[in-house]
Formats: structure tokens, C-alpha cells, sequence
């Protein structure tokens, strides 16, 4: 079934305005028409914009296509070199951070921040920010410093990002999900209870949790009783049907003409040599031609059917969906929703499909630009599914795997790498970009343990962008991304901490 045929089928129309989110009344005399004047516009661009997070590694880039892009972040992956990154360079007294929200309200706190942000403004306006990650309490410290966040509210991303909820946009949609049941678990026989339907290879899922942390393969009450306390606390939970399936991902944008759509790309889940979590994402590849044409036009179709339905709930901008695509039947169905930017949105916004047009996240931003624009979004999606319009690029998300803490007193540098034939590997030269990767020899790290932190399980140690794939095609680690993960990893210099004092960690990723 095609992409036309799905969206025939749900009798889809132009997306409905009724519930739409509110514009800001635009410019009399300011229409842009189409992605040149798009492109044009953010050349041109006065608005202070920044992206403000615990590094700058999912916006990448954003810099080169926006006049006046900046990012602020807790963590310098480029050592003071990348001109366009501003990290406050005195640390201020605060809480353990425990999650990227508590990373983002120090930031916002900080008199150093808060001195940059005026320095940079326009008149009277401070500017517009985007963020990873974000809660109330976020949108309160910028509210105060004059700051305009270019997301919809946190209160309705939270209520997106339960995977309960996710279900349940989706049965709206139209969008097929893995057999399932919402339900609360008291105990193992109130499990088997309440997902007879569903067999005994069973998947388990919390509300939120990230990259694996909180989603728990259970097919026998021994593998509960190890999850049992997670479980039973929780009110409601998504048991799924388990199934023999590949993951993927696909990025969108929501924008008042209709929802645009990037090819859909794999995913890396789970490889004990990058995460220890068993349902853990580490990764992910584009390249021509990885998916059948029906599996592509499915992933599209629904993709927008989503989007038009997260449009008519209120939301509008960036979004992720994780599709599982079934090996014995073939059919694919929804995983879950990411409402935000997301670790693959490196991968998607600078592969030349969105470079001959222009990145997603450009689209993004336009909605919160108070600016008046046409565009033709089926004339953009029909373009971006081309496959000679896909060039091939895999990254790895290099996690600490031991359950140790551990002290960096060395770190691999930020920039381009290269590998020789005996599997060595040494820094070639400094560069704030992946597209300067040449060729499969080479690599973009972005280090974000470096010297002086601690390493504990799940940590994450840096990022690595290379062209070509790292994954076999029946989906297994290939020689080339083995011998990488294992050069980086000796490129760092630690020393186990002996003392086994109480430690507080973030509660997710860094990139994701």
C-alpha cells in the first residue's frame, strides 16, 4: 500500500486549523514563499536563537544555516574551540544533576548565561531558545530573562512523551501499534492475567525512560521478580506482544501547512559494546535503499498521519517516532514518540537529502519566527523519499558499559579521526562538523566525558559519525564499527574509584 493509499484510506485532507496551535500575528508585508526564501530569510536572520543544552551535539550545525544560531552548554565537547558554543567557564554552586532539566535551570541560573544573553540582545528582545529537555520549572527562569521558548509547552511534551499516551494518539491516528494492553500490574499472575492475549515473550514498558533503561523483556516470573519493584509502582504500563522485530527511526516536523517527513533510517539497539542496556539505543544509519519501498511508504504515510493528529492535539514542530519493523510478517508498527529533537537528528539534518533543501529543524524554528511562509510539503516529502537523494552515514553512541565509577584523567579529542589498516587510530584535525568526513577511513568524535569526569554505568563518552554503515545487513556490529568503538574506548585513560560512596547520576542520556 502506498503512502497515497494509506492517507486515501484515512480520507486525510488539509491539515484542520480549528485546533491548531495559535500563530503569531505575522508582518503585513512579510510572506515567504517557498524553501529559497526560507533559506534567505535565516541568512538574514537578527533574532538572538540559541539551542541550550548539556552539549550542542543535537543541533549540529544549526549555526552554519542561521545568522545569529548560538549554543550554551554545560558541557564544552569542543574544548573552547568551536566559535559558536558558550559554556560558562566558573561552576556555580548547585544540586546533583539528576536529569538534562536540571542541567538546562543551572544554565539559565547562571550569571554568566544570564550576561551573555543580554549582551546579545536586539532592542528589547533577548531571543528565542530550543531545548533538548525541559520542564516548568525551565519555562519559569525564562519567562523571567525575557527568553521565548520554541517549543510547545512542557506540560503537553510530558503528556506526548508517556508511551501510554503514545498508544492512545495513535489508535486516533490510524497508526498500527505492536498487540498490547495499558494496564497497572500488582504481581506476576496479575501479568499473565491481564496479557493472556498477548502469549508469554512479553515486553514492558513505563511511562518514561530513556534508551532502554526502563523497558524490560519479560517471558518467565523469574525475569520479573528482577523488575518486579519497577513494575508494580508504576499506575499504568504498555505490556506488548513480543515480537522478532528491527528497530527504526523517523524524524518529522509539524508545521501549519502539514507535517514533513525524513526518510526513514535504522536504528543500533542494544550492542553490549556500546550500552549495557538490553533495550538501549546506540545509534543509527541512513543509506540508500536499507528499507523495501513498502516498508518506506508505510513509515511515511503513518509518520504523517501522526503528525497530523499531534497537530489537531495541539502540538506543533520537531518529532521523532521509533517504528519496529516485524521479520516474520513484515509488518511495522509504531514504537514510540520522541516530541523534540533527538540523537539521530544529527544524522538527519545533514544528509543531502535535507541539505538540498534545507534541515528539519529550519522548519522548526520557522513556526516560532512570527513570519507568514508557503510551502508545498508534498512537493518536499516526494523529493526527500527519493533514494538517490540519501547518501550513507552511520554514528555510535559510546556508552560506559562496566558497573564501575571510574576517573578520566585522559580524554580523545573533539574533531576528525582517522583509522589505519592494523586498526589505530589518530587525530587528523579539529573540525566542528561531520560532513567534513571524507571517507570511510576517517570519523567525527564528539567527546563528552573528557578529562576530569567520572565514568559510572550507562555514562555517556562520546559520539562517533562516520560515512558508510557500521551494521551488517542481518543487523550486527561489522568489523569496521568494532575496531572504532575499541580505539576510541583505549584513546581514554582512567582509574577505577575504589571508594564505593553513594553516587547520584542523571536518570537518561545526554543525547537522546
Amino acid at each position: 500500500m502506498t503512502t497515497k493509499e494509506i492517507l486515501d484510506k484515512k480520507k486525510v485532507k488539509k491539515p484542520i486549523t480549528k485546533k491548531a496551535p495559535r500563530v503569531k500575528k505575522a508582518s503585513k508585508n512579510q510572506v515567504l514563499h517557498g524553501v529559497p526564501n526560507i533559506r534567505r530569510f535565516f541568512y538574514k536572520n537578527e533574532v538572538p536563537l540559541y539551542f541550550i543544552s548539556a552539549t550542542n551535539f543535537n543541533m549540529l550545525g544549526a549555526d552554519e544555516w542561521i545568522k545569529g544560531f548560538k549554543f550554551i552548554c554545560q558541557i564544552e565537547c569542543f574544548d573552547g574551540e568551536h566559535p559558536n558554543v558558550f559554556s560558562p567557564k566558573e561552576e556555580i554552586p548547585h544540586d546533583e544533576f539528576t536529569s538534562i532539566e536540571d542541567i538546562n535551570n543551572y544554565l539559565l541560573q547562571h550569571p554568566e548565561v544570564q550576561d551573555y544573553l543580554k549582551t546579545r540582545k536586539k532592542g528589547n528582545k533577548v531571543g528565542k531558545a530550543m531545548f533538548l529537555m525541559f520542564d516548568e520549572e525551565t519555562e519559569k527562569l525564562a519567562k523571567k530573562l525575557g527568553l521565548e521558548i520554541m517549543f510547545p509547552s512542557a506540560k503537553m511534551r510530558t503528556f506526548m512523551d508517556n508511551k501510554v499516551n503514545t498508544n492512545r494518539i495513535a489508535e486516533k491516528a490510524g497508526v498500527p501499534c505492536v498487540p498490547y494492553v495499558l494496564s497497572s500490574v500488582k504481581d506476576y499472575a496479575h501479568l499473565k492475567k491481564v496479557s493472556k492475549h498477548l502469549g508469554n515473550d512479553l515486553v514492558i514498558q513505563t511511562p518514561f525512560g530513556d534508551s532502554g533503561h526502563t523497558t524490560f523483556f519479560i517471558s518467565n516470573e523469574d525475569e520479573f521478580k528482577k523488575y518486579e519493584e519497577e513494575i508494580v509502582k508504576e499506575k499504568e504500563l504498555k505490556i506488548m506482544k513480543r515480537i522478532n522485530c528491527r528497530g527504526s527511526a523517523i524524524e518529522a516536523c509539524v508545521t501549519r501547512h502539514g507535517t514533513i517527513v525524513a526518510p526513514l533510517m535504522t536504528e543500533l539497539v542494544g550492542f553490549k559494546e556500546l550500552t549495557p542496556y538490553k533495550g538501549g539505543w546506540c545509534g543509527n544509519e541512513i543509506y540508500p535503499n536499507a528499507f523495501t519501498p513498502e516498508i518506506r511508504e508505510k513509515a511515511t504515510a503513518y509518520t504523517q498521519l501522526f503528525g497530523n493528529q499531534l497537530r489537531k492535539e495541539g502540538y506543533k514542530g520537531y518529532f521523532e517516532l521509533d517504528f519496529l519493523i516485524d521479520q516474520d510478517n513484515g509488518e511495522i508498527y509504531l514504537g514510540e514518540l520522541n516530541p523534540r529533537v533527538t540523537g539521530a537528528s544529527s544524522i538527519t539534518n545533514h544528509a543531502v537529502f535535507a541539505l538540498a533543501d534545507a534541515p528539519l529543524f529550519i522548519f522548526h524554528i520557522l513556526e516560532w519566527m512570527e513570519v507568514d511562509y508557503t510551502l508545498n510539503i508534498d512537493e518536499i516529502n516526494d523529493r526527500w523519499s527519493r533514494q538517490e537523494n540519501i547518501d550513507g552515514w552511520s554514528q555510535l553512541i559510546i556508552k560506559h558499559t562496566k558497573d564501575t565509577i571510574e576517573y578520566v584523567s585522559d580524554a580523545p579529542k573533539s574533531g576528525i579521526w582517522k583509522m589505519f589498516d592494523n586498526g589505530h587510530i589518530q587525530f587528523d584535525r579539529m573540525d566542528t562538523h561531520r560532513r567534513a568526513v571524507e571517507s570511510e577511513n576517517e570519523a567525527f568524535f564528539l567527546h563528552i566525558a573528557k578529562e576530569g569526569d567520572y565514568l559510572y554505568e550507562g555514562a555517556d563518552m562520546g559520539i562517533l559519525v562516520s560515512r558508510g554503515r557500521m551494521m551488517t545487513n542481518d543487523f550486527k556490529l561489522n568489523t569496521r564499527a568494532k575496531h572504532w568503538i575499541t580505539a576510541i574506548r583505549n584513546k581514554y585513560t582512567t582509574q577505577v574509584v575504589e571508594d564505593k560512596r553513594e553516587k547520584i547520576v542523571l536518570t537518561g542520556s545526554l543525547t537522546k
